[in-house]
């Protein structure tokens, strides 16, 4: 499956005014990188692949947002979002922001 690309041009929207951000084919999808790291990715499986912080995993999960598996590994600290969701402008932007804000939080790589 292709990534979604209005999702992929609603993302790139959203991080038009940050510095450092570039974007990469990986996975299957379009990732968000910001200084190096991943922060957001149009999955390639459908939905957003977000980077967040490990230790928030537990409190974010719920019927549309999954822990995210590659591989048949469970990825620490990254999350599936539903497709069904990401309709809602203003809860895309929540978990754009979420990832970018994440990612800026590492080291530049």
């Amino acid at each position: 499956m292709a990534y979604d690309r209005e999702l992929a041009e609603r993302i790139r929207e959203l991080v038009a005014t940050e510095r450092g951000v570039l974007e990469r084919r990986m996975f299957g999808g379009l990732a968000f990188l910001v200084n190096g790291n991943m922060s957001v990715s149009a999955s390639g499986r459908g939905g957003l692949l977000v980077r967040v912080d490990p230790e928030d995993v537990v409190d974010l999960l719920d019927d549309h947002v999954h822990t995210a598996i590659m591989g048949g590994r469970e990825m620490r600290g990254w999350l599936r979002v539903d497709a069904a969701v990401l309709d809602d402008d203003a809860r895309l932007a929540e978990w754009v922001d979420r990832g970018v804000s994440f990612a800026r939080s590492l080291p530049a790589k």
